[in-house]
């Protein structure tokens, strides 16, 4: 089978000739780019270069070489501005924060302040554009630092909300969203065409499309919460506002790339470690009728197209939910949060729903157990949730700065080697 293959007929709960795997398909599924360095010297891959594909999480771009030798049959059609608005029309010579040396976008320049902290400021580009923060709206400070990086961290966190003294409908209605453009559209067409015709991975368009968590951006997470508790017309307002934004944007990108890709990945965490961010009702109430609206329109115009939705955490209580809106794919599978139980998850989900990562877990047993720990694991996860099809494997999240690369290898290795054991 070829990989494109392997994932369709995954993704349709059949039996495929191995077990389907990814690494790097989104942006929630990446890997370091300082563990990708070690990583490659590992499997002794010399040729090209330490790429940061995604500014914000410091992420590499996985090259066709190490997808090979780890067996990934899923490629991420990224983006040309992938994070906090800065587009990567180039490279410049660089270093990771621990001294690894890499390409950098020519648009990345962030300064350091007297913290030793790494700082952005208002996100441009020789447009002028901004993204996530129009210049236009109210209060917008120029010189405002939008996100940084601490002294001693490996990643980029955003700390500017350009709604948090937001308070009226009226203040609300001023407010512009930001919208795909044409340069992003011809930039991300050209690059689908290219991945479907001249790879045979399964290509994943990443859309992002956050309803509740844009909520948090824009207001920040206390204001935000506070809101949806004391003032939920008024928030509801923004996710309906926010919707429709999404949706012109949805239908302008799937006329653009919806010919190459055969998932769509939508961002919106629901979940914490020990419990849904909000209630199920709340849930149901205030954001379910937002994402069945962005849900639909695929369903509708595109129905080939697979959703994947990333929702961290603790949401057993609301799959049903998500599955009855048209969430064909659930990631990251947070096999430690409350209720995620994957046995139970595969019981109760698994003939309809898709499971893609939960293959080994990124809090502990990646980052701190040893090579036979990842190994166990990886063969349990397997056993659990490749039965009837419908898993691909993956670990959970985004491989971070502190996980020993002999470790990543080891889990990718299990995945490549594990022998189907299940009949259909």
């Amino acid at each position: 089978m070829t990989s494109r293959e392997r994932i369709l007929e995954t993704l349709d709960h059949k039996k495929t000739d191995r077990t389907a795997i990814d690494l790097g398909a989104t942006n929630a599924i990446g890997i370091s780019a300082m563990v990708y360095s070690r990583l490659k010297k590992l499997l002794g891959i010399t040729a090209g270069e330490i790429k940061v594909v995604d500014i914000i999480q410091q992420l590499a771009e996985l090259e066709t070489p190490v997808l090979d030798a780890l067996g990934c049959d899923a490629v991420m059609l990224r983006k040309l501005a992938p994070s906090m608005g800065i587009p990567i029309k180039g490279y410049k010579p660089g270093f990771l924060s621990d001294g690894t040396p890499c390409l950098q976008a020519e648009t990345y320049n962030p300064e350091m302040n007297e913290n030793g902290e790494l700082v952005f400021y208002k996100i441009t580009d020789g447009s002028d554009r901004v993204h996530p923060y129009p210049a236009d709206n109210p209060g917008f400070d120029r010189g405002k630092v939008v996100s940084k990086m601490p002294k001693g961290s490996h990643a980029f966190t955003r700390i500017y909300h350009p709604l948090e003294r937001v308070e009226t409908i009226e203040e609300l209605n001023r407010f512009v969203f930001p919208e795909i453009d044409e340069e992003e559209l011809d930039f991300q067409k050209e690059e689908a065409r290219h991945l479907y015709e001249d790879a045979d991975r399964a290509v994943v368009g990443i859309f992002h499309g956050q309803v509740f968590e844009y909520g948090q951006l824009y207001w920040g997470y206390q204001t935000f919460f506070e809101n949806m508790a004391a003032e939920p017309d008024f928030v509801t307002h923004f996710f309906k506002r926010r919707t429709e934004a999404l949706l012109r944007d949805l239908e302008k990108y799937l006329a653009a790339v919806g010919q190459y890709i055969q998932i769509i990945n939508f961002f919106d965490d629901l979940g914490a470690q020990t419990s849904m961010l909000i209630s199920p009702a709340m849930y149901r109430g205030m954001i379910k009728p937002f994402h069945a609206q962005l849900f639909g329109f695929i369903k509708s115009h595109y129905p080939g197209i697979k959703i994947f939705l990333h929702s961290c955490g603790a949401v057993y209580d609301v799959i049903p939910d998500l599955m009855e809106i048209g969430v064909d794919i659930l990631n990251p599978v947070q096999i430690t949060a409350a209720g995620m139980d994957p046995a139970r998850l595969k019981k109760e989900f698994g003939k309809k729903l898709v499971f893609w990562g939960g293959g080994v877990d990124t809090q502990t047993t990646l980052n701190r157990g040893s090579v036979e720990d990842v190994r166990r694991q990886v063969r349990e996860m397997l056993d659990i949730f490749t039965p009837g099809g419908g898993y691909v494997f993956s670990q959970v999240h985004n491989i971070e700065a502190n996980v020993p690369a002999e470790n990543v290898l080891a889990a990718f290795t299990a995945a490549k080697n594990y022998i189907l054991s299940y009949r259909r």
